[in-house]
């Protein structure tokens, strides 16, 4: 009994393995063009990549389906080129034998796309899961709307305005009042200047007017005999 279970658990991966095979049902093939996208600091592919691969991969399905069982050996690679190309597949945690299904594996990356495109300096273009269509980034959306932009931009114009036609009436205002003030003294400036200053004492010009008569020295009647 000990002996068929120990057997068993030897050949559910390397069936695993087996099912690992181009243009399998839930084989999908990835295609890296790093000295494409990075040219000279292009780095080179190895165990260590191909591990991080596997890694992201494991993370993409543990935050699809919610599951923290998903693990490195999970992930299945296979027929890999010096080109950086291979394929894989993904196991089932609870059953290495099995297969995660292809859409499942599918809608996992796709979620994870930008993360996975991250942890290799690469792009959809660069890094390719042939298959699986390029994902479009989610567009940012600003902080504050477009609109309520435009509103404040419009508000503050108007109490810009506002306020220019409060400080420019009361300009207007300080003029007139100050016009006004002026046309005043030069009344007083003239109505001094009719009167003739003697002995210290100003006296009204008496030039146009009609004077005072002395009633003592107004003749009456004519009909006195002059001396």
């Amino acid at each position: 009994m000990l002996a068929g279970l120990l057997v068993l658990l030897i050949l559910m991966p390397a069936l695993a393995v087996a099912a690992c095979e181009p243009n399998g049902q839930d084989a999908y093939k990835v295609r890296l063009s790093i000295k494409t996208a990075l040219g000279k600091n292009a780095y080179e592919w190895n165990e260590s990549e191909l591990f991080l691969f596997r890694a992201t991969l494991a993370f993409a399905m543990r935050r699809y389906l919610n599951k923290e069982n998903f693990n490195v050996s999970n992930v299945i690679v296979c027929k890999e080129t010096p080109r950086v190309s291979f394929w894989f597949v993904i196991t089932d945690p609870g059953n290495t034998s099995e297969l995660i299904p292809r859409t499942e594996v599918e809608n996992a990356v796709r979620m994870s796309r930008n993360r996975i495109n991250s942890a290799f300096l690469l792009t959809d273009k660069t890094l390719q899961f042939i298959g699986i269509p390029p994902t479009m980034a989610v567009p940012l959306e600003p902080a504050t709307q477009p609109w309520l932009i435009v509103f404040g931009v419009i508000i503050s114009l108007v109490m810009v305005a506002i306020l220019a036609l409060i400080i420019h009436g009361a300009i207007q205002k300080r003029r007139r009042g100050k016009a006004i003030s002026d046309e005043e003294e030069e009344k007083e400036e003239e109505e001094k200047q009719g009167q003739i200053t003697e002995n210290g004492i100003h006296c009204e010009v008496t030039d146009g007017k009609e004077g005072v008569h002395n009633r003592g020295f107004h003749q009456e009647d004519e009909r006195l005999t002059q001396l």
